[in-house]
């Protein structure tokens, strides 16, 4: 994230961390902080925070299409069925990143949600339950005070991994639940914060 806390363009003022990339100014105006309750699109979201890793949010959009494309629309059931040659496939693919690690952790993930569904486990009810199932209202004032991590983000790891899923520590875990609307993380001063959390879209 710039060091810029937020950004007025026009009329509007926004958390910095976008800057003025367009697609990142899109993303933090229509999606980021938005509650998200479709356990696939949860589901999704996690697979791309998990290639995240030791990234930047915005690699990872700008490249959003492509893993949807190679990653059979991130459907779990689909993805729990790759071996070693869509594994390869999607090694050679130039448009996503091409982690052996994170690839196989992405395959190991759509087993894990699968074997969640077989037991009637709800994923999105599984996640939202650490937040008590409704988006956790924060008024940070400046990026530094964002915390990396929560107790809450430590449960929901700790959920995951106890799953069988990877990619899933505290960290990965609390930049997922601030863009699926389980906290709101938008900076007081920022024109979604409140907005996002009670899931409008922009306008």
């Amino acid at each position: 994230m710039p060091g810029v806390d937020l950004l007025t363009s026009g009329r509007r003022t926004r958390c910095g961390w976008p800057g003025d990339d367009p697609l990142y100014v899109a993303y933090h105006d229509d999606e980021w902080g938005v509650p998200e309750r479709d356990p696939e699109a949860l589901f999704a979201k996690l697979v791309l925070d998990g290639f995240q890793a030791g990234l930047a949010w915005i690699t990872i959009l700008r490249k959003r299409d492509a893993f949807r494309r190679r990653f059979e629309g991130f459907r779990p059931a689909r993805l729990a069925r790759w071996g070693e040659p869509q594994i390869a496939a999607a090694l050679a693919d130039p448009g996503i990143v091409r982690h052996r690690g994170k690839v196989e952790g992405a395959v190991r993930n759509a087993r894990a949600y699968v074997a969640l569904a077989e037991r009637d486990v709800d994923f999105a009810a599984l996640l939202w339950d650490v937040v008590g199932g409704a988006p956790k209202a924060n008024r940070w004032r400046r990026l530094r005070d964002v915390p990396a991590e929560t107790r809450e983000s430590v449960a929901m790891s700790g959920r995951l991994r106890d799953a069988g899923f990877v990619f899933v520590g505290p960290t990965i875990c609390y930049a997922f639940m601030q863009a699926v609307g389980m906290v709101d993380d938008h900076l007081v001063g920022c024109f979604r914060h409140g907005a996002a959390a009670r899931g409008r879209r922009r306008g």
